[in-house]
């Protein structure tokens, strides 16, 4: 059975030393054994779960929700896959309220932005998205259901 010194393993996975001993801290990871001298080796099933670990983190997975399924993926027979889909169900429904969220704050900003005419010669004394920010009565909306005219460039060609 192939053994991996901590660097070792580190390049075949694409970290750094030090993201593996952050997952050994965190206890998602744990070396087969030590050297004579005192090294961490590592087993290629450390290897599967480091990978398995990477591809859980690039779905967005977190620490937490990765040590549950390595906790299952351990035991699979004593637990079902309602239980395993249960966590990424919860994922993406807290992706999906995410992406609610940022598509209502790019709505907003899109909005503030389209009304400035972010010309260089003007000053900003009379900016719609300063007004937007300043005026309004909502402390987490910007006031932009009726932009004014953040400039005089605006006010004489709408006349």
């Amino acid at each position: 059975m192939a053994m991996y010194l901590i660097g070792q393993l580190a390049k075949l996975c694409q970290v750094s030393s030090d993201t593996l001993r952050f997952y050994e801290k965190n206890n998602l990871l744990q070396p087969a054994g030590r050297s004579e001298s005192g090294y961490r080796l590592y087993s290629e099933d450390n290897l599967s779960r480091v990978k398995f670990i990477l591809r859980a983190k690039s779905i967005g997975l977190s620490l937490d929700e990765i040590r549950e399924l390595l906790d299952i993926r351990l035991e699979a027979s004593q637990h079902s896959c309602a239980e395993v889909k249960a966590i990424t169900q919860a994922k993406l429904d807290e992706v999906d309220m995410k992406i609610k969220e940022l598509t209502r704050i790019r709505t907003a900003l899109k909005k503030i932005n389209d009304a400035c005419c972010g010309h260089v010669d003007d000053n900003a004394s009379h900016c719609s998205i300063l007004g937007a920010l300043n005026d309004s009565s909502e402390i987490n909306e910007p006031a932009i259901d009726e932009p004014k005219a953040c400039c005089s460039r605006h006010e004489k060609s709408e006349h």
